[in-house]
């Protein structure tokens, strides 16, 4: 029997069970995506309806104007495909650094896309980007064949636009299957060592990031019959030293329709910040959803953020 997630953190500290401060606004722009992963927590596909609109970015626009210092971390599904990414990107200009875009690097290869690199270099863009291997192999069996040449493709065109030197340019790796990532030191050194020697690529740091058991990868656990032993695992590898840095103390999660949540994977299974009644919140309320002391909605999936060397949306929280 799995220990409840909440428990395990209060008895390591009971403030970690509550919101510190905001540092990250973090906006879902919906699901639509040009890749089908198999440890895709939102199930994000070319077939993704949910979109998120100017009216939600434009108050997300208001809400950077009067918090200055924010992070804002853009996430999908694939965020460029979101028709009015272009929109939100020059509603946000001058109102948050960074601003982070996560890519699966392969939507800038895509014909129409080509334009992105330079438009991101142009705003000034953190780009986040995934890379769940440096061997060719490793990324098509995950991602689909093909993904892995557009991956490094784009990788030189973002290098000659100055990413990886000038402009930031960070990968992420997450594991293929039902189990932890290795140490992120180690892993970031070979990604440096193989990218550069193999195709000339540099990049500023490798963030490692734990499969999160919610959406499409929770499915490929129960279809091996992995997914108690997976609970388990991420439950027997809990980290206290990982628990204080959680990013649900310092995040808030926005979906395509305005609603709030402590993260993006409570965003997956619908799991909002709440009201006193239980009636979810949305961004008209985020100053109450971020104000200090209030409580955190956790569940077992966040044994995640805290197997290993804890995990995080910028990596290891424990190395």
């Amino acid at each position: 029997m799995v220990a409840a997630f909440a428990e395990r953190l209060k008895e390591v500290n009971p403030l970690y069970i509550a919101f510190d401060t905001l540092k990250t606004l973090q906006i879902n722009l919906g699901n639509l995506c040009n890749l089908n992963c198999t440890h895709c927590h939102v199930s994000a596909s070319a077939r993704g309806t949910k979109v998120m609109g100017t009216g939600v970015m434009e108050k997300i626009a208001r809400f950077l104007s009067r918090h200055q210092g924010l992070t804002l971390d853009i996430t999908g599904g694939c965020p460029e495909m979101n028709p009015d990414f272009r929109f939100l990107i020059e509603r946000t200009d001058g109102l948050a650094a960074p601003r982070i875009v996560r890519s699966n690097l392969a939507i800038m290869a895509e014909p129409g896309m080509e334009w992105l690199p330079e438009y991101c270099s142009r705003h000034g863009l953190t780009i986040t980007a995934s890379l769940p291997c440096y061997q060719e192999e490793n990324v098509d069996r995950q991602r689909g064949k093909g993904v892995y040449a557009k991956s490094i493709a784009v990788l030189k065109e973002l290098n000659s636009l100055g990413y990886g030197k000038t402009l930031e340019l960070n990968l992420v790796y997450n594991p293929g299957g039902h189990y932890l990532p290795g140490s992120q030191e180690e892993l970031q050194g070979a990604y440096k060592t193989e990218l550069f020697s193999r195709h000339g690529i540099v990049f500023n740091n490798l963030f490692t990031i734990t499969n999160a058991p919610v959406g499409r990868f929770r499915d490929y656990l129960e279809a091996q019959g992995s997914y108690e032993r997976y609970m388990n695992l991420l439950a027997i590898r809990f980290n206290p030293a990982a628990a204080g840095g959680i990013m649900c103390r310092t995040l808030i999660s926005v979906d395509w329709q305005g609603g709030i949540y402590n993260c993006d994977f409570n965003q997956a299974i619908g799991m909002h910040v709440a009201r006193d009644d239980g009636s979810p919140m949305t961004i008209d309320d985020l100053d109450e959803a971020a104000m200090v002391g209030r409580e955190i909605h956790l569940s077992q999936h966040c044994y995640c953020c805290t197997a290993g060397e804890g995990s995080s949306c910028a990596g290891a929280l424990a190395l």
